[in-house]
């Protein structure tokens, strides 16, 4: 999901060659070592993730060439599929949609990472399939900082009974949390979803549990990621700034 698509289209240039996926990327990386600086923080310690969502496989390849070598996909289905056929390269797969029990099983077997866990019933189903296949799962606790009804998510005040019962789920390994900011241009609005998020997790960390990590937020995308670091993200999910404007906005693509 990416902030205030009515702009998309003139701020967003697309990529069809290695060179052009290198340009975009070295792009990004320079404006968040700026907002790295502003907030004097370091710009090794925040994570780029690409978010490859509605782009076609033959253009993820180039990507991979140009160092996209982990990728972050919304839907289920889409993700499996580009896994599968990707197979080839060196690449891992970060899921950050929401999820239904039911395609657990597939995150389970190809992701490294979920980013939108918010029920104790996916928690459970991933665990289970994934003490079978004998592997564990990077994960993300999603929290809902706008209080929209649209968008998936734990409320805040429910977050630290919801990480008091993770420790159960041995397979899974509890990195941060993780959240979306409004789909707005007023930037103030946009930074107080991400204080939000920063908040909880610093109350949270008072009393998390033994074994459940803290150390992450995941939060900003291309409309946003600058404003998100400043306010503490250590990873940013970056689509559209890297891999072009997409026909398909996100009122439309995102929850999903």
């Amino acid at each position: 999901m990416e902030q205030d698509t009515t702009r998309d289209t003139p701020r967003y240039p697309g990529a069809e060659t290695v060179e052009d996926f290198a340009r975009n990327v070295a792009a990004v990386r320079a404006r968040m070592a700026a907002a790295a600086e502003r907030a004097g923080r370091d710009a090794a310690d925040v994570r780029l993730l690409p978010v490859s969502k509605t782009v076609p496989e033959e253009r993820l390849r180039l990507a991979v060439r140009a160092g996209c070598d982990v990728l972050g996909e919304n839907k289920v289905q889409e993700a499996k599929r580009k896994a599968e056929n990707l197979a080839d390269l060196d690449v891992s797969w970060s899921v950050i949609g929401h999820l239904q029990t039911n395609k657990a099983r597939f995150v389970a077997a190809f992701a490294s990472e979920f980013q939108a866990l918010d029920s104790l019933r996916v928690a459970e189903a991933l665990d289970r399939r994934l003490q079978a296949d004998g592997r564990g799962l990077d994960v993300f606790v999603q929290v809902n900082t706008s209080a929209e009804d649209s968008k998936y998510g734990l409320p805040p005040e429910e977050v630290p009974g919801f990480l008091a019962e993770l420790p159960r789920y041995g397979a899974l390994r509890v990195r941060g949390l993780m959240t979306l900011a409004l789909l707005t241009g007023d930037t103030d609005r946009v930074r107080e979803c991400f204080v939000t998020l920063r908040t909880i997790r610093d109350r949270a960390r008072q009393d998390a549990p033994e074994g459940i990590g803290l150390d992450e937020l995941s939060m900003g995308m291309s409309g946003d990621y600058e404003i998100a670091i400043e306010e503490g993200a250590t990873v940013v999910r970056v689509g559209q700034a890297i891999f072009g404007a997409r026909a398909t906005t996100d009122q439309r693509y995102w929850p999903g």
